[in-house]
């Protein structure tokens, strides 16, 4: 009953918030970034700011300078030929009275620009790739970890995209401190950029289909992952699954709350055993 009100609360706001908060103009394909709920209830807070865009949809923290979470549709209708962009930059849509974070904001930090939202996810055009160089789209995460156990994970999504899925990815981050190649770090930037401690993705796997949300189902392969943010981490992302209940009770979100609550109580509580390559 509490998270059927909050669903209706969630919707009345968003119906304003839209227009308050961040956008950025472009035809989205097929698949609604946020359709498997808003985790956090982000909205006007400057700690759970609400910022929609074409190829995601995110909360930002503004006393942190990185998302709490990131939400996103994976299809290969966003997928095509554009290549990297590389352009690294600030947010100039967040509200002026937040900090943007720049990409030299990380330089000689020891800690990679960790997309969540991967640049691979986003090749249909050059303008969709670009938008996930935003800053905001960026955590401190430390380089083995980004380029071998996250990279083996982004990697294994698109082969669940080229064998007829469609995925629902929510990644997030919480807690201070991680260890880069230059040693432990809680802050960058003159404490601009708080570094995380640990780094999650929940992905939901449906064939491709219609009324995405209404087909997801007890059955519904639903792979979740907690990770440290250290150079240290196993290069097989498979060691670090959990369950989405652990992850919400570290986060205090409610990550998958447009699922209706008796498919949630299954799907969140089952780690996932499913093949990693």
């Amino acid at each position: 009953m509490l998270k059927n009100l909050k669903r209706i609360l969630y919707f009345s706001f968003l119906g304003w918030g839209l227009l308050a908060c961040s956008k950025e103009e472009s035809v989205a394909p097929k698949g609604d970034n946020l359709a498997m709920g808003n985790p956090s209830e982000a909205g006007t807070d400057f700690a759970n700011y609400f910022v929609q865009k074409a190829q995601y949809t995110l909360s930002y923290n503004s006393y942190k300078g990185t998302p709490n979470w990131v939400s996103w549709h994976l299809s290969s209708a966003w997928l095509g030929g554009a290549p990297r962009q590389d352009d690294f930059r600030a947010d100039n849509s967040l509200p002026a009275t937040f900090y943007r974070v720049l990409s030299s904001d990380y330089t000689g930090s020891g800690f990679d620009r960790g997309h969540n939202v991967p640049s691979a996810d986003r090749t249909r055009s050059d303008s969709d790739n670009s938008a996930t160089f935003l800053m905001s789209n960026i955590i401190p995460q430390a380089p083995n970890n980004n380029q071998q156990a996250w990279a083996n994970l982004e990697n294994y999504c698109r082969k669940l995209v080229s064998q007829g899925n469609e995925l629902y990815i929510i990644m997030g981050q919480y807690g201070k401190g991680g260890s880069g190649s230059n040693g432990y770090k809680e802050t960058l930037a003159n404490g601009k950029v708080t570094v995380p401690n640990r780094i999650w993705k929940v992905i939901v796997v449906l064939p491709l289909g219609a009324n995405d949300v209404a087909r997801v189902t007890s059955s519904t392969r639903v792979i979740a992952i907690d990770t440290p943010n250290s150079n240290n981490v196993s290069n097989t992302w498979g060691n670090y699954r959990t369950t989405v209940d652990a992850i919400e009770t570290k986060t205090g979100y409610n990550i998958l709350s447009n699922v209706p609550d008796a498919v949630q109580s299954v799907i969140e509580a089952r780690v996932d055993s499913g093949p990693t390559s």
